[in-house]
């Protein structure tokens, strides 16, 4: 069977576009694995990051708790009904849905009532220079 001229150029022609066509679908296969790999690696970061937020002001209030259960003064109930309202706020945080819905409003309302209760019991806020240091540790 043999063919004709306008065969051939009908077979070049249609095999650039099966190659360009091929080209593509292999380039979206590979950049979906990849965003999908990289997408996975920066919530895992993020969410770790969250959590270590969530912890640290879990481990204040907890600790503030603790110092002023003891105390009857009127000051000391205003702190410690504040350092409640926060830790009432963080254990009622989606830990296990990071799609809930309001997640970054549950966490900007956390971050608020932390500043708040900072404010109340005049202590700063900028805890940089304690959580610096756990960053140098290594096991």
């Amino acid at each position: 069977m043999a063919l004709k001229s306008g065969d051939s150029f009908d077979r070049i022609f249609l095999a650039d576009n099966r190659f360009q066509a091929e080209g593509y679908r292999e380039g979206f296969d590979e950049g979906t694995r990849l965003g999908m790999l990289e997408g996975r690696t920066h919530g895992a970061s993020h969410g770790a990051r969250v959590c270590a937020e969530v912890s640290f002001y879990y481990g204040f209030a907890l600790t503030w708790k603790s110092l002023l259960d003891n105390k009857m003064d009127a000051k000391s109930r205003k702190h410690l009904k504040c350092v409640d309202g926060l830790m009432s706020m963080i254990q009622t945080f989606p830990y296990d849905n990071p799609q809930a819905e309001g997640l970054l409003e549950n966490m900007q309302k956390i971050r608020t009532k932390f500043r708040q209760v900072c404010s109340v019991m005049s202590v700063p806020t900028d805890f940089s220079d304690y959580t610096r240091g756990s960053s140098q540790m290594s096991f």
